[in-house]
């Protein structure tokens, strides 16, 4: 997909079989409250938490490949079908560029960066003692005895070590990823035994594994998450995100999640937020829990758990059955950690969404695209090394900060 093709809606219809593939999908990751039903995850009436500009040229800052190559960080955000990125230290914007009529107030999927968020959320319950992530999972949601998440606990979850049987192969339309899409409304059904509920699937999940194995990524863990979340909470995702997280981020707009015909969240990959607004939460990450409004979302013990893990996350996330490209890495609290000897978070989402926190030099940066592909390595890692090298640059005083500012 072009960068230089418009936002506008694309030709001919726009559906459920469709919504996801090039060219809609530019389209229909800014727009899907008019696609789909959505709640409101408010931001309440506080003030918004400001992001003052202190703009410095990183986009020629020239980035090493593998093959001996330099590539532009401008060129390579342009060359992998980016609608906005933006780069932050000490919440101050250091640089922010839209393409294809996207724009500041623009709301986009954020996809499996949902996950992140998610997380944050378990996390102040578990501070908060509203949320034991040791105990079992029914002891929240009783129903999940009868399923295959039977016996795991919510840790299981947080770092998706569970056994349950569930495919994200995203390229199999009978992938479990894709038939609980089908669930939830956002593509058509193929089997009359389908469920109509994103609960009711999610029931019908089977065992394969003792739970607290290898690390497997599979999104139905965020999804029982949100679900034991609600019922630890006694509220709703979208009003307990807003009060745990959104109206405490300052956010500047309100986001929005996807939902059911029942109403329950899509939390594995269905928040819309804009790109600024996630840049927010990136920087609450990198200030060790504490917003740009100065509020404690979660304690700064919760964010240096993420960062260190337990001593097997990493053995657990080099036994994964699948390819993680990130060796010496690992999953955890819903983020992911690429490095071994760097303290770097990733959130990331399908057709390219990704949001990157150094916790060592304060560098915050988010890029939103509509790759045609849901997965592509080489877009993902150019990506990564050209934020790696703006945060080594900025680190090094170029932007005028001082050390700690």
């Amino acid at each position: 997909m072009a960068l230089g093709q418009q936002s506008s809606r694309p030709h001919g219809a726009v559906n459920l079989d469709n919504w996801q593939e090039a060219p809609q999908l530019q389209w229909s990751f800014r727009h899907i409250e008019d696609l789909f039903p959505t709640a409101l995850i408010s931001r309440g009436t506080d003030p918004v938490a400001e992001l003052p500009p202190r703009l410095v040229s990183v986009g020629d800052l020239g980035v090493p490949q593998p093959d001996g190559s330099l590539a532009m960080v401008a060129e390579t955000m342009a060359a992998t079908d980016t609608d906005g990125w933006m780069v932050c230290r000490h919440g101050r914007v250091v640089a922010e560029e839209y393409y294809a009529g996207m724009g500041p107030g623009t709301s986009h999927l954020l996809m499996s960066v949902s996950k992140s968020l998610v997380g944050v959320v378990a996390g102040a319950l578990a501070t908060e003692g509203a949320l034991d992530l040791e105990r079992p999972l029914t002891a929240y949601v009783p129903a999940l005895g009868a399923s295959g998440y039977a016996g795991a606990v919510v840790r299981h979850l947080l770092d998706m070590r569970s056994g349950i049987h569930f495919s994200e192969d995203y390229l199999d339309p009978q992938a479990e990823v894709r038939v609980l899409e089908q669930a939830i409304g956002w593509a058509t059904r193929q089997h009359p035994q389908v469920p109509r509920t994103m609960y009711d699937y999610l029931l019908t999940l089977e065992q394969k594994a003792p739970h607290g194995g290898p690390f497997e990524y599979r999104s139905s863990e965020t999804d029982i998450l949100g679900w034991v979340c609600e019922a630890a909470a006694g509220m709703r995702m979208p009003e307990l995100m807003s009060q745990i997280l959104w109206s405490a981020l300052g956010a500047e707009n309100d986001a929005r999640i996807a939902v059911d015909s029942v109403g329950s969240g899509m939390y594995d990959g269905g928040i819309c937020a804009t790109l600024r607004d996630l840049a927010r939460f990136g920087t609450m990450l990198a200030q060790g829990g504490t917003s740009l409004s100065g509020r404690q979302v979660v304690p700064r013990a919760w964010i240096a758990d993420t960062f260190r893990g337990d001593p097997d996350s990493r053995d657990a996330f080099a036994a994964s059955p699948t390819e993680t490209l990130m060796p010496g890495g690992m999953y955890r609290n819903q983020f992911w950690l690429p490095y071994p000897d760097r303290d770097v978070l990733l959130c990331l989402g399908i057709h390219g969404q990704m949001l990157y926190v150094n916790g060592a030099t304060g560098v915050v940066a988010v890029k939103l695209s509509s790759w045609p592909e849901p997965q592509h390595p080489g877009k993902l890692f150019t990506t990564l090394r050209a934020f790696d090298a703006v945060s080594s640059q900025l680190a090094q005083g170029s932007d005028g900060d001082a050390a700690g500012e």
